[in-house]
């Protein structure tokens, strides 16, 4: 029952999130469509914004690589990916699938949800106005690290918990304890709908209606007022256990509405003013870190930074809404526009920090990261404009030689990378493994996307001629005479 419900709700989550797809995707059977590898991909492109490499076909081999590329972006964003295998998922095993979707789940959209309660709730582990001590004794090791993300699980789940508590908390009996049985009788969820939508429930009539009945009514109306996609059915709540996942997914919906609702002008520059504090002291903080660590080894440096990074990722999620609003310049207030500008400036000068710390890798690391930046450069360039065939074959002719003449160095380098011996003469190390591991990765990136690059570039080379010749042909579209004059035309063109 459980499996049956979990598979269920995680279809109609992961089927809401890829209608935002171009083209839109629907899942039919999760534990066949997934062993493809597109599905993932296609997924956490939508959720993470990003363009992951993938093998445009389905043979096996592509298959493998196309969910080898799903693992491996999980990885890079530091989730622990526990007994989930590459064969595991191909052959659509129904435990391996569903862990993996609840993984997903729960790191893009429960986590990310409930961070932005960290500080309204002051969860001990994120208290976002603790700042981590950034001078140079004070970096945190990696298994410290990885006890702080341990108990930021616990505590998103409890975040999510306190909300759910606080808006059913405005209407008397209605009780919150788990994601379990409280949710059985229907009325939480009203309750939910109640405070984010007053008028739409009247919870003294659902008092006296069947758990199945509340359960009917609240999907309907967050279907229907709410545009909550239905996850659950009445009978996958009413149950002795109903599925904690199930319900936890189902949930955060109402607090992504929640955090869609708009917001009065006095709400908003209250946020603007706490993300304006915010700013100013991590501008601060990086400042004062710069000159700490200005005589520091270059391994130093770079752990500094990392600790520095770790804490303003964390600390950043509550103002993400306020410095990313969709609002055009002239629809912000002052206010607003001096807040993107601070925060335009702290991220440039986080990214003139990280661009110094890689000119600054010693040989021949540094050479390496130079290539590893001009290929990923050049791979995310916009493809010229066919408007102009001509040109667009001249411009095409010429990225083809220079993206060639890059992948000549691939093996060289690579091969230069994995055999770098990572200690000074006093065996210290000289770079963080974090930093080894990242560059092996972007060469495998570009090892699974140099084909396709290829053919977007000869494609593209090969359109341009078209276009130039179906112009000469409707330019041609008239008849010539004799057979000397058509020969010479085609001679001189």
């Amino acid at each position: 029952q459980r499996e049956f419900t979990q598979k269920k709700t995680f279809t109609s989550w992961i089927n809401s999130i890829l209608a935002k797809h171009t083209p839109p995707y629907v899942v039919s059977d999760l534990y066949t469509d997934i062993q493809q590898g597109h599905l993932l991909l296609d997924l956490l492109e939508v959720l993470s914004g990003q363009h992951l490499p993938r093998e445009k076909g389905f043979n096996t081999f592509q298959c493998r690589s196309n969910i080898e590329n799903a693992l491996t972006f999980l990885k890079s964003r530091s989730l622990k990916l526990i007994n989930i295998h590459v064969a595991d998922i191909i052959e659509g095993k129904p435990s391996i699938v569903l862990g993996l979707i609840w993984t997903i789940i729960f790191h893009f959209h429960i986590e990310e949800l409930a961070r932005t309660l960290a500080c309204t709730y002051n969860q001990p582990s994120l208290d976002c106005s603790s700042a981590v001590d950034s001078s140079p004794k004070a970096s945190r090791s990696a298994k410290k690290s990885a006890k702080i993300k341990e108990r930021w699980k616990m505590s998103a789940t409890k975040a999510l918990l306190l909300w759910a508590k606080e808006q059913c908390s405005l209407h008397g009996s209605v009780s919150v304890t788990d994601f379990k049985s409280s949710w059985r009788d229907g009325l939480a969820f009203l309750a939910i709908i109640q405070t984010l939508r007053p008028g739409l429930v009247d919870l003294e009539k659902a008092k006296a209606r069947s758990n199945k009945e509340n359960l009917k009514e609240a999907f309907r109306i967050a279907e229907l007022e709410l545009n909550i996609p239905r996850l659950l059915e009445p009978e996958d709540v009413d149950i002795v256990n109903p599925d904690e996942k199930s319900i936890m997914t189902y949930v955060a919906q109402f607090l992504q509405y929640s955090k869609n609702l708009p917001e009065s002008e006095e709400d908003m520059q209250e946020k603007v003013r706490e993300a304006m504090g915010w700013l100013a002291a991590q501008e601060e903080k990086l400042a004062k870190l710069l000159v700490e660590t200005e005589n520091e080894t270059y391994y130093q440096k770079c752990k500094e930074m990392m600790s520095f990074m770790e804490t303003f990722n964390q600390e950043k999620i509550p103002f993400l809404p306020v410095v990313s609003s969709k609002r055009g310049e002239a629809e912000l207030s002052e206010g607003q526009q001096q807040m993107r500008e601070e925060w335009d400036k702290v991220i440039s000068q986080i990214n003139e920090w990280k661009a110094k710390l890689d000119q600054m890798l010693p040989s021949p690391l540094d050479s390496i990261e130079a290539w590893l930046q001009e290929v990923e450069r050049l791979q995310a360039e916009d493809l010229p404009d066919l408007q102009d065939p001509f040109k667009a074959m001249s411009l095409f002719r010429e990225i083809i030689v220079i993206f060639k003449g890059l992948m000549d160095c691939f093996d060289s380098h690579l091969d230069t990378l994995q055999s770098f011996k990572n200690e000074d003469e006093k065996n210290m190390p000289l770079v963080l493994p974090e930093k080894l591991e990242e560059m092996k990765r972007r060469f495998s990136n570009i090892r699974s996307t140099n084909p396709s690059t290829f053919l977007e570039y000869h494609y593209g080379l090969c359109s341009a001629i078209a276009n130039e010749v179906t112009l000469k042909l409707n330019i041609w579209d008239v008849k010539y005479g004799a057979k000397e004059s058509v020969e010479s035309l085609l001679e001189n063109w």
